[in-house]
C-alpha cells in the first residue's frame, strides 16, 4: 500500500512541477538542490531529508539546459547515465528522482546578454559526448556545468561563465558528504581548487537572474 501511495504522490508532484515548469523559457538553466547531507546511503536518507531548510541547506549538485518549444520543454545536460544529453522534462525528473521518491528542488536561473537560442542550438552540438565524471579539464568528456559554460558564449563568442577555481563546499566551509563518497567510488580524492565549473558557483554568478522554484514550497 505504502508503495502504490508513493507512486501517487510522485506523479502528482511531477505533475506539479511540468506546471510550474511553464515559466520556463528556451535557454533557462534548471539547477538540481538537494540536502547538505545528503548521503548515498540509504540509513542517513530520512535524517537529510529532513534536515533540508530551504536554499540555505541545499548543495546545489547539478545544472541542466531547458529548451522549450511550444508546449514541449526538453531538458539536455550531461549526467553520468546518459552522457551529454536532449530528453523530455519528465525523463529529466524521473532521473533525479530521490530514494524516497520525493523530488529535489529546482530553480530557474536565466543568463543575461547572452543568445538564449543559439545557445540551446550550441548545446545539442555536444549532444553524445561522454560525461566528465573526474571533472578534468583539457578532455573530450563533459560535466554538466562545463556544457553550459561552452554553450553560453557572449556577442563576441566569448564563454560567459569563466573557468575558476572549482569549489565543491558547502557555504560553512564543510565538503558535503554526496561529494565525498562520489569522489571516493571513482578512487581520487574530491578535485576542490581545479580549474573549472560547479552549478554552485554558477548558480551565484551575477550574469544570471534567479527566476523562482519550479518546484517545492
Amino acid at each position: 500500500m505504502k508503495r502504490y501511495l508513493g507512486i501517487i504522490l510522485l506523479l502528482l508532484a511531477a505533475l506539479s512541477c511540468r506546471q510550474r515548469a511553464a515559466s520556463l523559457r528556451n535557454g533557462d538553466l534548471v539547477f538540481v538542490g538537494i540536502p547538505l547531507e545528503y548521503s548515498l546511503e540509504k540509513d542517513s536518507m530520512d535524517a537529510a531529508i529532513s534536515a533540508s531548510t530551504g536554499k540555505d541547506g541545499l548543495n546545489l549538485i547539478h545544472v541542466a539546459i531547458a529548451e522549450v518549444r511550444g508546449d514541449s520543454t526538453w531538458i539536455i545536460d550531461a549526467t553520468i547515465r546518459r552522457g551529454v544529453d536532449r530528453h523530455p522534462l519528465d525523463t529529466f525528473l524521473t532521473d533525479f528522482t530521490l530514494r524516497d521518491g520525493s523530488l529535489p528542488d529546482f530553480f530557474i536561473g536565466r543568463v543575461q546578454g547572452v543568445d538564449a537560442d543559439a545557445a540551446v542550438e550550441r548545446a545539442k552540438t555536444y549532444c553524445g559526448r561522454a560525461y566528465d565524471s573526474r571533472f578534468l579539464p583539457g578532455n573530450e568528456d563533459l560535466y554538466c556545468s562545463e556544457l553550459v559554460q561552452l554553450s553560453y558564449l557572449n556577442a563576441s563568442g566569448e564563454e560567459v561563465f569563466q573557468s575558476e577555481p572549482m569549489n565543491f563546499l558547502a557555504p560553512d566551509g564543510t565538503m558535503p558528504l554526496y561529494w565525498e563518497q562520489i569522489f571516493a567510488i571513482l578512487g581520487m580524492d574530491v578535485p576542490q581548487g581545479v580549474p573549472g565549473t560547479n552549478p554552485q558557483r554558477m548558480f551565484e554568478d551575477s550574469k544570471i537572474k534567479k527566476v523562482k522554484k519550479i518546484f517545492g514550497d
